[in-house]
């Protein structure tokens, strides 16, 4: 037990050390995000009066329940779409004038309706190798997540999301940074006319699925978190909060790129700050 918590001791120490190092790198630079011209609430009710509609994948995982959840609360959308592999169940009333459409992810090509329609469009596939083995992850993470996005782009999707990771990189020697930079890289190659990528790090969350490492790479992070809230952490509802707030804003860039800080500037737009 003491060999233990030396270990642990050591670790934060070192993760301390580090989101320090990080956290004066990432403030000696500006990070480039669109200016807004009006407040929040205005923007989103300007994107209202759009009658967009979207879709999201990956409604069962921690990031997707709670963009479905946003999305639904903040109204932006006059139609939402959720795709997966079986249909949820919903009592909270929020919930009865959502879509879902039913898919197998093996034969996607078999539901091409699915995809049509559709003006915005969000992925949060994804699952680890512990949990599905290498082949399983490659084929979640990088199969499933790039067919969808050209049945999406055929299907007339104008702005795709796709949720990433920190340091994701298909030149890395780690196979999961690799497998989510060649599918960023992909993706990008299909041209939708606006393309966002979200690189979160360690999402903060109180995740039903039982995975140890994660619970202890919370703990670790929770000091990091309080000191250096941009470094090495983002919590799910600022994720989602930036996703949803980066949608309404006017951008004409085709292609962007929103690493961990910027992800939390973007979560904290419209926010009242306490005196």
């Amino acid at each position: 037990m003491p060999g233990t918590v030396l270990g642990f001791s050591a670790a934060l120490c070192v993760l301390l050390l580090a989101a320090v190092i990080l956290h004066y790198q990432e403030n000696s630079g500006s990070v480039q995000l669109p200016r807004m011209s009006q407040d929040l609430h205005t923007l989103q009710e300007d994107y209202k009066m759009l009658n967009k509609s979207c879709f999201i994948l990956g409604a069962t995982g921690e990031t997707g329940k709670e963009l479905l959840k946003l999305i639904l609360s903040s109204q932006i959308f006059n139609k939402v779409t959720i795709i997966g592999r079986r249909k949820l169940d919903f009592e909270d009333e929020a919930y009865k004038h959502v879509i879902q459409e039913v898919v197998d992810f093996e034969k996607l090509d078999d539901y091409v309706s699915a995809f049509e329609g559709h003006d915005v469009g969000f992925c949060c596939l994804g699952t680890t190798k512990a949990k599905a083995g290498e082949a399983g992850f490659i084929r979640v993470d990088h199969d499933y997540v790039l067919k969808s996005a050209q049945l999406a782009k055929a299907g007339g999707c104008a702005h795709f999301n796709l949720e990433s990771s920190n340091g994701a990189n298909k030149e890395s020697s780690f196979l999961y940074l690799k497998v989510k930079g060649q599918v960023e890289a992909e993706v990008e190659e299909l041209g939708f006319d606006r393309y966002t990528i979200f690189r979160p790090a360690v999402l903060l969350c109180d995740r039903k699925e039982s995975r140890p490492s994660e619970w202890v790479a919370r703990k670790m992070m929770a000091p990091i978190a309080y000191m250096f809230p941009s470094a090495f952490s983002v919590p799910i509802t600022t994720l989602v909060k930036a996703m949803v707030n980066n949608a309404v804003l006017q951008n004409d860039k085709k292609v962007e790129l929103l690493e961990n800080k910027a992800i939390h500037m973007l979560g904290k737009m419209g926010e009242t700050k306490k005196s």
